[in-house]
């Protein structure tokens, strides 16, 4: 894990600490090779330059973010923004699945929307898988 993360993990409660430490184990799990980094202030993987997951400390839970997860078809995960962003919410560990995780940061790496250059397309996403 990246060192900018771990301290990140370590500035939580023991309650978020548990989540994110569990989520940034199968993340980079679910992705190997792929970048992280803090990133406006919270832990991001990325593809090829493309954020594809992170989370982040709400007021009362921790944001599971997938920047292209509304394409997946999960029920697991509810609609972010005016993108293609999808998220799901924790207040404890129990309420992960590992199954369910697994199987999202797969359609992570197989179904990407083109966040990279959005700025450049002036907020016009295009897919990339």
């Amino acid at each position: 894990m990246n060192k900018e993360i771990h301290l990140y993990n370590d500035a939580l409660s023991d309650t978020e600490r548990e989540i994110c430490n569990l989520l940034a184990k199968e993340i980079s799990r679910g992705l190997p090779g792929a970048d992280n980094k803090i990133w406006h202030a919270h832990p991001v993987w990325f593809l090829d330059g493309n954020p594809v997951v992170g989370y982040s400390k709400l007021k009362n839970c921790i944001r599971l973010l997938f920047w292209s997860g509304q394409s997946f078809d999960e029920e697991g995960l509810q609609k972010e923004g005016s993108f293609k962003a999808a998220e799901a919410r924790f207040t404890s560990v129990k309420q992960i699945s590992k199954a369910d995780l697994k199987r999202w940061l797969q359609k992570a790496r197989d179904i990407q929307w083109d966040y990279k250059n959005i700025v450049k397309r002036k907020g016009v996403l295009q897919r990339l898988k």
